[in-house]
């Protein structure tokens, strides 16, 4: 095809190779990103669209994966000759799109090989990689011999085929392929760069100084120097970069050195969010199974009026706000005397978990009413780590372990994915947040902000800040400050003005608490209205231009040789 004549239909994608860490793995929130896109890309390109994910299974069972094995049969096969070990079937999701999910452990005897190949092709220097440096580009290296094992198996190489790579785990595989199926355009998405993440969670002030850091400099002495070059160069030399929100392609071009093709906004699905007397039914079994581990945790019982209060996401103190949501509740605590009703403030993030508490499991098991409480009555799993735990240190040193059962707030930290198979609410994530009335996300770093945007999609209003791209976008749509009532408040937040985020945060629980009922359901529905704005269907736009833009380029790049 001649570059010249490239028109946007004939830059459709006729396959789409998507490769993550969090395929079939769910880890943060790019699996949500993938897992709600997909019922919307499957129907754009049926059967033309194949995850790739690491098998972490080893063989074994997946509650996300359904292993298919009449499916893509003699491909299997074959792949199985050239030394691949996968297995192949549907993501148990809307759509439920094909997947490949590939055992990278065989590749770890070639690595030295490979990283002195990719100094050479891009310069790209593994010298300082550590952790789980090694781990993820085995499986991007085996992901990309997946995609390129099936796109010579079916033929593809005379069709527009796209390989889209998320986040520095995958940059590896995309490297390899455009060096060995050059006709394979190249896609590489970052949802939030290693130095930026790095700086802010470093205590550094990132956004006032970002036009005088440099990127190489600070990885150097931030010692994330192997993941900086591998993101940098693969920014620099895919077919189209792309990244998740407006605050991170500012970020991209000041600390990578290369501006965003695209910008890939977020979106959801919203097929996970139940309607009608199905909605309200599970609102109500969320609220009567958080108010049982709460009863039986903390011996005090909860009023169907309770204030609960949710914050979840990354354990990532300073980035994810999870201090600001400690103060701020430190703070209302202090000033409980002025509340209508009791405030049950739950904190979903995963730690170093042991295992789920026995004590918690036989008084559930029971089915009583209990007003005693636990010993240490705020954590419903026990740690590896509790005493240095950020989270239960902040409470233990603040006095706020619910000893006062006359205090009108209440805390639990839920310190485990919640999967539905948690050994305490056995609920899944979505069953949990749908009985909260608010919740709360004062990020200092995030790129986008799915944990909000899950909450307004299940009628949930919530608190961003003006540093989250979603914060961002949400007051786009406002075109102004976005506020509680508007189903979204966006807290300005900067490098310097963590106390007023506190205050402000504070202020916003006790406004939701003077709430009556009618404003209640006009902010919920404003929440739900402005999620709306954000599905996949209209989102979804944004990725077939950069599918465009990456299959342009590689035209172009392929007839330069």
């Amino acid at each position: 095809m001649e570059t010249g004549k490239m028109n946007k239909v004939e830059c459709t994608p006729d396959f789409i190779f998507e490769s993550s860490w969090e395929v079939c793995n769910k880890m943060g929130g790019i699996y949500t990103v993938l897992s709600t896109h997909a019922k919307t890309l499957h129907e754009l390109f049926p059967e033309r669209l194949m995850f790739i994910g690491p098998d972490v299974w080893h063989d074994g069972e997946s509650p996300f994966f359904e292993e298919d094995k009449s499916l893509l049969r003699s491909w299997v096969r074959k792949s199985a000759t050239e030394g691949l070990k996968i297995r192949v079937g549907r993501w148990q999701i809307p759509g439920r799109p094909c997947v490949v999910l590939v055992d990278f452990r065989p590749y770890f005897a070639q690595r030295d090989e490979l990283y002195g190949q990719m100094w050479c092709d891009y310069g790209v220097d593994s010298l300082h990689g550590y952790g789980d440096y090694d781990e993820a580009n085995m499986f991007s290296y085996a992901a990309a011999l997946v995609a390129e094992s099936y796109y010579r198996y079916a033929k593809l190489g005379k069709k527009n085929v796209v390989y889209h790579a998320h986040e520095w785990m995958t940059c590896l595989g995309a490297l390899y392929l455009q060096k060995h199926v050059p006709q394979m355009a190249t896609v590489f998405t970052t949802h939030a760069t290693s130095i930026g993440r790095s700086i802010a969670g470093n205590g550094k002030p990132l956004y006032q100084y970002l036009k005088a850091y440099d990127g190489v400099q600070m990885s150097r002495e931030l010692n994330i120097e192997a993941k900086h070059s591998l993101e940098r160069q693969t920014a620099h030399a895919v077919d189209c970069f792309t990244t998740v929100s407006d605050v991170t392609a500012l970020e991209c071009a000041e600390l990578l050195d290369k501006p965003c093709d695209a910008v890939l906004e977020n979106g959801f699905e919203d097929s996970f969010v139940p309607q009608g007397r199905a909605f309200a039914a599970r609102r109500s079994e969320s609220r009567r199974r958080l108010f049982r581990v709460a009863n039986a945790l903390t011996g005090v019982s909860f009023p169907d009026n309770t204030l609960v209060v949710g914050t979840s996401g990354r354990y990532e103190m300073k980035n994810k706000g999870i201090d600001v949501f400690l103060e701020s509740l430190r703070r209302l605590s202090a000033s409980a005397d002025s509340l209508q009703r009791p405030v049950l403030a739950v904190i979903t993030v995963p730690a170093w978990v042991y295992a789920p508490r026995l004590d918690l499991q036989q008084r559930l098991a029971s089915g009583q009413v209990f007003d005693t409480p636990l010993h240490t009555p705020v954590l419903t799993h026990w740690l590896h780590n509790e005493q240095e735990d950020s989270v239960c240190r902040f409470l233990r040193d603040n006095g706020m372990q619910n000893q006062d059962a006359d205090s009108k707030v209440k805390i639990i930290f839920v310190p485990c994915y919640l999967d539905g198979r948690d050994g305490i609410f056995d609920l899944p994530y979505y069953d949990i947040l749908i009985g909260e009335d608010l919740a709360v996300y004062p990020s200092y770093y995030e790129p986008w902000g799915y944990t909000p945007l899950e909450a307004v999609a299940f009628h949930v209003p919530c608190v961003t800040t003006s540093l989250s791209g979603f914060g961002m976008w949400a007051d786009k749509q406002k075109k102004g400050e976005s506020q509680i009532t508007d189903g979204v408040a966006v807290v300005p937040r900067d490098d310097y003005n963590w106390n007023d985020v506190c205050d402000a945060v504070c202020r916003i629980v006790q406004q939701c608490d003077a709430f009556d009922e009618k404003i209640w359901t006009s902010v919920r529905r404003r929440a739900a209205s402005l999620a709306s704005k954000a599905l996949w269907s209209k989102f979804i736009e944004n990725y077939l231009t950069a599918y465009r833009i990456a299959l342009q380029n590689a035209a172009k790049r392929c007839a330069a040789k």
